[in-house]
């Protein structure tokens, strides 16, 4: 099932396409997808309004890049290699244990995948987790309180912060927006940060799941660095400064559909 469902499976690949590229006409567009340029002029304003893309003149191009994409951009972009890692990682999530979720959507796609799991307990700052989580009645889902980001439908602030700090989980779930090349983890906000530690620094194990886009997306605000998780689950491998650096740490690379873990 594709992530958006108001997204239509021309569309979704536009959206890739030109995130991937940058730039793309309407004319190169409809020759491609074999349609009239008419047809593509729809498709490219209905990714527009919900801002997704942006229009420019004689086609469309990524939104700016310092500001995060749209949550259902980032639901489609990428989208095998986020099931790839969220199928890894349910394999290493046991029935019966606690679980605290962050906002992003791979961590969601990995609460997806976790649908078949036995008696779970989550813990989230996400609407959209929480709700996937719901459809399992074997599961105890507990959210946040406090206001809602109407796009990525989470919630942040200092009531999430002394949230995840009231308990202890067996397993923390984050994404990060970007991985600078000292390894550093960036995000686009501060509370985005503070709330990711303190899944982090209240979990027993801690499961990073980022795509390997990560590894050259540009973000802002610095928060924690790529070797204080116990584990991270790549679709593919990191750059070797990355690795080298997590070679010297306790932390296990997961190179998701590769058998084993990295060396």
């Amino acid at each position: 099932m594709r992530a958006s469902m108001d997204i239509s499976e021309r569309q979704a690949e536009i959206a890739e396409l030109v995130q991937a590229q940058g730039f793309l006409s309407v004319e190169s567009l409809a020759e491609r997808f074999g349609v009239t340029t008419q047809t593509i002029r729809r498709d490219v304003n209905g990714l527009c309004e919900l801002g997704i893309l942006r229009r420019t003149h004689g086609g469309v191009e990524p939104p700016p890049a310092m500001h995060n994409i749209h949550y259902r951009t980032r639901q489609i972009l990428n989208l095998p290699a986020k099931q790839l890692i969220a199928a890894t990682v349910a394999e290493y999530v046991p029935n019966d244990v606690s679980l605290a979720f962050s906002i992003g959507t791979t961590p969601e796609i990995v609460m997806q995948a976790l649908m078949n799991h036995e008696a779970l307990r989550v813990y989230t700052n996400n609407l959209n987790v929480a709700m996937a989580a719901s459809a399992n009645p074997g599961f105890d889902v507990t959210i946040v309180g406090g206001r809602l980001r109407h796009g990525d439908r989470d919630i942040l602030g200092p009531a999430t912060q002394s949230f995840f700090d009231s308990y202890k989980f067996d397993i923390g779930i984050f994404g990060v927006a970007g991985v600078d090349e000292d390894g550093t983890l960036l995000d686009f906000h501060e509370d985005e940060v503070l709330s990711r530690q303190a899944i982090r620094e209240n979990s027993r194990r801690s499961f990073l799941v980022l795509d390997h886009t990560k590894f050259t997306r540009p973000a802002h605000v610095r928060g924690g660095h790529i070797g204080d998780v116990s584990h991270v689950f790549c679709d593919r491998r990191p750059p070797e400064a990355i690795l080298k650096m997590l070679k010297s740490s306790n932390t296990t690379v997961v190179i998701c559909g590769e058998e084993g873990e990295a060396d």
